[in-house]
């Protein structure tokens, strides 16, 4: 399974987006990934929660990253945004089509700002101290409890 996974990687192929639009074309539940990416965001959220306990940043860093990165393609799902449009048709997400979407609401852009802070300089870097990645956690946290009103509920 490593291998296939990493022969789709070289070749560019998102395994993770794949699968989601096989789920969305065979559900018939039109909000079907939708769910399931808010569920992902609480899943690493509460992952980097852990890690947070653990006094591991970096590790922390990477799943309030991940956490965000599934409200964002969420919102941009729900919304149908031409960034949603265009990584259906490329089967992969780019950074900047995130960071667009993100950018809609104070609370998704203030939420990506600080996760995608926790990428480059919490796991990529590793220069951020557990205070440092806690208290960039708060907005993510933040940001994953607006997604569930706005994206499941309708309301902010």
């Amino acid at each position: 399974m490593e291998e296939l996974l990493r022969i789709a990687e070289e070749n560019g192929i998102d395994v993770e987006e794949l699968v989601m639009s096989v789920i969305k074309s065979r559900s018939g539940d039109p909000m079907s990934t939708i769910k399931l990416r808010i569920e992902l965001a609480e899943k690493y959220l509460a992952e980097a929660r852990e890690q947070l306990g653990k006094g591991d940043a970096v590790q922390a860093s990477e799943k309030a990253y991940k956490a965000a990165e599934e409200v964002v393609k969420a919102l941009a799902e729900k919304l149908n945004t031409k960034e949603y449009q265009q990584a259906v048709k490329e089967g992969r997400w780019y950074t900047y089509q995130l960071s667009s979407v993100a950018a809609r609401y104070d609370w998704s852009r203030r939420g990506w700002s600080s996760a995608y802070l926790l990428h480059v300089w919490g796991f990529h870097e590793a220069k951020l101290t557990i205070d440092d990645v806690r208290s960039y956690v708060v907005d993510v946290e933040d940001m994953v409890t607006r997604a569930k009103e706005f994206i499941l509920q309708g309301s902010l």
